[in-house]
């Protein structure tokens, strides 16, 4: 399968610029003049342009270009940078259309073992960023950085997309995790359906009252979906459904980085850009172009294994007085990152045996005064 059908070159004002030696543009490949060759690439760039999944898109077609002017310019990091931007994906003849086509791109770029970086679009364009994790043959576990539930029932794609992929069939979503919701923009009983679910959720003063502990639940996703309606308009005013309330700048970039670190971690998407919203210096653009920086900085940052019985973790056993009797948890010499052991039977998705799933030193702490930690029992809970 080639995939080069599917791409727009990007566009030649960007390419034909003068960019000094240290600049980002000046080490990866793009698609010009010719496809770049994507053997040894490990990240690929993809610009979204559709903008079909919301009633009332000003200018949004045109927000990768705007966010790829400002990465471009900057200065480059420590990686390898061994990315390649392919360009802007054509949209569909159908909304529809356009999802299968981030699928495709985007399970045959994971099965080469390329990271995509979607950016630009609508929201709703993460429904495709999911459906290419179909043919995997695994559960695959979702966090989504929005200020609202995009759960309705009813109304644009934009609006339902999140009840979408938890509704698809057939089912491969593990868990689902939202970071840094509004309370006065959700209603009360999609609260209670998230945990009754038990997906885990933290709202914006609980992201902002405890930053440490968003690390494990970013550090749990094999895909992030940021919406860039998260951050506070102060910083990204660009977005089609601004408020003065949300994320930093800083914070946002900060769960980039979380999100390139984790090792896990396959797909990264950045969506919701309105250039039409943005001031005369295109702010919100600056804000995405550096969070994407932050990301491709994290993946070049990866420390660990993830093989517990090596050398490079060591295990701790803290008995307790009810059941279980003992809790398992692992440390990372080289990062410092914690998880912890979760014993389950056998079930569809799972032989007997324990799963490690991501916690904090909090978690651990928790267990030496002989308590459950949450964390331990919500994720048991999913793999009964």
């Amino acid at each position: 399968m080639s995939i080069q059908s599917f791409f727009e070159p990007v566009a030649e004002f960007l390419w034909q610029k003068k960019y000094p030696d240290n600049s980002f543009f000046k080490q990866i490949h793009w698609y010009g003049e010719e496809f770049p060759d994507l053997k040894g690439i490990q990240i690929a760039l993809v610009g979204l342009k559709e903008t079909r999944g919301v009633q009332h898109a000003k200018s949004a077609e045109r927000g990768a270009s705007e966010i790829r002017e400002k990465l471009y310019s900057l200065k480059r990091g420590i990686g390898p940078y061994r990315v390649a931007d392919l360009g802007d994906l054509l949209p569909g003849k159908t909304l529809q259309e356009t999802y299968e086509r981030i699928q495709k791109v985007g399970d045959f770029l994971m099965k080469k073992q390329i990271l995509p970086i979607y950016f630009g679009g609508t929201h709703d364009l993460d429904f495709g960023q999911y459906l290419s994790y179909e043919k995997m043959k695994k559960l695959v576990s979702l966090l989504t950085v929005d200020a609202k539930f995009d759960m309705e029932e009813e109304g644009t794609m934009a609006e339902k997309h999140t009840q979408e992929i938890i509704l698809h069939q057939p089912n491969f979503l593990f868990t689902y995790a939202h970071l840094a919701y509004q309370s006065y923009l959700v209603d009360p009983s999609l609260i209670n359906v998230i945990e009754k679910l038990y997906f885990d959720h933290m709202r914006l003063g609980l992201v902002r009252k405890e930053f440490k502990e968003i690390e494990p639940v970013v550090r749990n996703a094999d895909l992030v979906s940021f919406d860039l309606s998260a951050i506070q308009s102060s910083d990204a005013p660009g977005v089609l459904e601004a408020n003065p309330f949300g994320l930093t700048a800083e914070e946002a970039c900060q769960i980039s980085w979380f999100a390139g670190m984790n090792e896990k971690l396959s797909s990264f998407g950045l969506y919701g850009y309105e250039p039409y919203y943005d001031d005369a210096q295109n702010k919100t653009a600056m804000v995405a172009a550096v969070m994407i920086w932050y990301f491709i900085e994290g993946f070049y940052s990866r420390k660990d294994s993830l093989s517990f019985k090596s050398s490079d973790y060591i295990k701790y056993t803290v008995s307790l007085d009810t059941k279980p009797n003992t809790l398992v948890f692992y440390k990372s010499k080289r990062s410092g990152k914690w998880w912890m052991e979760i014993p389950h039977g056998d079930n569809d998705h799972f032989e007997r045996g324990s799963s490690t799933v991501p916690c904090s030193y909090s978690d651990y702490q928790t267990a030496q005064k002989g308590e459950i930690p949450e964390r331990w029992v919500n994720a048991q809970i999913k793999l009964l």
